[in-house]
């Protein structure tokens, strides 16, 4: 057995061993590519690779985006925005029976979007519609569960952190804008799925509905979220039209949030430096994450991993629609224990080869791997948006597991619809030449 191919196992056998050790998923990637690394020492100039890989690695302009818009979501969720937007969500949709699952999805989506953190949307939407939910006699884990999976939607619909890192990984075969807009259909698209599963609990189980709400009334609140809205038009219309760059797009949100907050009235010129110190901690965790991703993304190229697996599938599978069901199969099962940037770092170098050699836009794969992951998130062992969520509800994970379930089937349905129906995420991009 070759030197190559001992280095590639004992790469993933100590990182996942480490992860079962519950090993941080950052200190798991960085030690396992160190380990590695010495068994190739002979042919690299030391030990130093990795920190230089890792340093390397985020010596990116675009990544300036991250820490920007991380702030811009911070200063949202603290903002009194996510109030603005459920009430105008339930405007909309509270007469509807099972009205208010609708709200928490609708406002989980505009949140998500707005905010780009799947996260922020969990915990902003969720510790204020749980309670609501559960005085018109929705069951706490049921909520929970509608708030999980519909805050996934904001990973898709721009501005998207996790895109941004697609990007990068992807070489600049995807760029920002492209994925960007390419994100609306799908996420749109997942959304609707969710409201139509609820639709159906609703009718099962004679939720209550609200009150129909007057025309004046509906104006009113989207009057008071006009501006939160006119965030997703500043952002992402400027980037598509080519006023400026998602680097610069983040820095204008962070602006206009900042200046939006103020406001409202709702955040205090002295609780930005709580602001600021919150976002710093989440961004070093990021950069963390990306630093040993890409360490461990350029010792796959150097130990020709990509390669191999590119050649096996193509030689082994004829059928590119069995090659894509088994990389979503190895996507779904990955997105259980590992976190999205690392992910994305990691195997976008191996899969993409792949499918872009049987004819995948590289834009539609970016669409397809995040999406894999958001279902990740929802489920254990890690499943990040699943613990915040169920935190949040004040109910168990066990709880929350069994009214999940149909909700990721919806998912897994919407990203089979998405990865065989290639205009879903393309007829955008397209249709602005991107």
């Amino acid at each position: 057995m070759s030197i190559e191919i001992i280095s590639i196992i004992v790469l993933f056998l100590s990182f996942f061993i480490l992860l079962m050790l519950k090993v941080p998923v950052a200190y798991s990637i960085g030690i396992s590519t160190t380990i590695s690394l010495l068994l190739n020492i002979d042919k690299l100039p030391g030990i130093t690779t990795i920190a230089q890989r890792m340093t390397t690695g985020i010596d990116s302009f675009a990544l300036l985006a991250i820490p920007f818009f991380v702030l811009a979501g911070e200063i949202m969720k603290r903002g009194g925005i996510a109030n603005r937007l459920i009430n105008f969500a339930k405007s909309l949709v509270a007469s509807l029976p099972g009205g208010l699952a609708y709200v928490n999805v609708l406002a989980s989506m505009l949140f998500g979007a707005i905010s780009g953190s799947a996260i922020a949307a969990t915990s902003a939407i969720g510790s204020i519609m749980t309670d609501r939910m559960e005085e018109e006699g929705y069951p706490r884990e049921f909520s929970a569960s509608v708030n999980i999976t519909s805050s996934t939607t904001g990973l898709l619909i721009p501005p998207s952190n996790i895109l941004i890192v697609y990007a990068l990984a992807s070489g600049g075969t995807a760029s920002v804008a492209a994925l960007f807009i390419a994100g609306y259909l799908p996420g749109i698209l997942l959304g609707l799925a969710i409201m139509g599963y609820v639709a159906y609990v609703a009718i099962t189980r004679n939720f209550s509905k609200g009150e129909r709400v007057p025309l004046s009334l509906i104006f009113t609140y989207f009057r008071k979220a006009f501006f939160s809205l006119l965030l997703l038009v500043i952002v992402v219309g400027g980037i598509v039209a080519g006023i400026f760059t998602a680097t610069e797009a983040s820095a204008i949100a962070v602006l206009y949030a900042g200046v939006l907050a103020l406001i409202y009235g709702d955040v205090k010129v002295k609780d930005f430096s709580a602001i600021l110190l919150a976002s710093a901690k989440t961004t070093a965790v990021v950069m963390f994450l990306i630093c040993t991703s890409m360490a461990m993304s350029w010792l796959f190229s150097f130990e020709g991993i990509p390669e191999l697996i590119s050649n096996f599938l193509l030689e082994s599978f004829s059928n590119k629609i069995v090659i894509f069901l088994l990389i979503n199969l190895v996507l779904l099962i990955i997105g259980t224990f590992m976190d999205m940037t690392p992910a994305v770092l990691i195997f976008t170098p191996i899969f993409l080869p792949v499918v872009t050699e049987l004819g995948m836009h590289p834009v539609h794969f970016g669409i397809v791997l995040v999406l894999n992951l958001c279902i990740g998130l929802c489920t254990p062992p890690v499943g990040t948006i699943l613990f915040v969520g169920s935190g949040i509800a004040k109910v168990s994970v066990s709880q929350v597991i069994k009214p999940l379930l149909p909700f990721l089937l919806i998912m897994v349905i919407v990203l089979l619809l998405i990865t065989y129906i290639p205009e879903i995420s393309m007829f955008l991009p397209r249709l602005f030449n991107l």
